[in-house]
């Protein structure tokens, strides 16, 4: 059996964090980066991550061997104060640790930290045709608020539609 755990990032938790992205990025599907990102944009990124707002390691326990997995963050949707209270939320899995349930883990532990950090609302960007992504999140009840038709492109030259999503946090 597969227990999952996570911890706030930090330093140490860079390689991993940039690692899991860069996989992403490779594969396709997933992200709008086109090519993998290096360690130190990593970092700057989890730097900007300031309370409220914070990045997080997931990871998995199976027959006493322990590894990261994956990352998630709670981030600023949009900078002006009138915001204060709505999150962006993300997260990337290694691809040998999906289909066991680390994403639906992964889901419910970024909303109870929204929660608990005061939000009041949680968006999601999406690409449309990311199958587990979007049954996450009509799992844990998001609504779909928009869509983009051939929005963005993937690493692959994939252009994909885009779907934007919102849930309401219980305080």
């Amino acid at each position: 059996m597969i227990t999952y755990s996570y911890r706030q990032a930090g330093d140490d938790d860079v390689d991993v964090i940039t690692d899991v992205y860069n996989e992403a990025v490779v594969e396709g599907g997933s992200t709008t980066d086109l090519t993998p990102v290096g360690r130190e944009s990593r970092k700057a990124w989890l730097e900007r991550h300031r309370d409220p707002y914070a990045v997080f390691v997931i990871t998995a326990e199976e027959d006493g061997v322990r590894r990261d997995i994956g990352f998630a963050s709670i981030s600023v949707f949009y900078d002006r104060p009138g915001y204060d209270g709505v999150c962006s939320l993300a997260y990337y899995i290694a691809r040998d640790a999906r289909g066991s349930g680390a994403g639906a883990f992964t889901m419910r532990a970024l909303l109870d930290e929204c929660a608990a950090r005061g939000m009041r609302r949680a968006c999601t960007t999406i690409f449309a045709d990311n199958a587990a992504s979007t049954g996450l999140c009509e799992r844990f009840g998001f609504t779909r608020y928009g869509y983009m038709p051939d929005a963005a492109y993937d690493s692959r030259r994939t252009l994909h539609a885009m779907s934007y999503w919102y849930v309401d946090i219980d305080r």
